[in-house]
């Protein structure tokens, strides 16, 4: 892969956006009282991005990802972390494609 400088610029502005969303909702949030609904709200946005990710996944029905995601499930469910259930995933679909599944 060729390293252009329109390629780095691309990557900075693409993490500077990043940031100045997560910055700007921190701000922003400052300003709007919690309450238990826009609490339970909020905590269920990662899940509701998770299965708006695993969908396409599930539709393809490739072995490797859709064990994958079982593993997933059943990593999360023990540990009860995030990085684990996702790290675990990663290896298991980098195994699969390693072994031509």
């Amino acid at each position: 892969m060729n390293t252009t400088p329109d390629f780095l610029l691309a990557i900075a502005a693409m993490g500077l956006a990043a940031f100045a969303c997560r910055a700007g909702g921190f701000l922003m949030m400052r300003y709007v009282p919690v309450t238990p609904r826009l609490e339970a709200a909020l905590k269920a946005i990662p899940l509701a991005v998770m299965i708006g990710i695993m969908a396409p996944v599930l539709a393809r029905g490739r072995f490797p990802e859709i064990f994958a995601l079982v593993i997933i499930a059943a990593v999360m469910r023990a540990t009860r972390s995030d990085f684990a259930a996702a790290l675990s995933g990663v290896a298991v679909v980098a195994m699969g494609r390693a072994f031509g599944l």
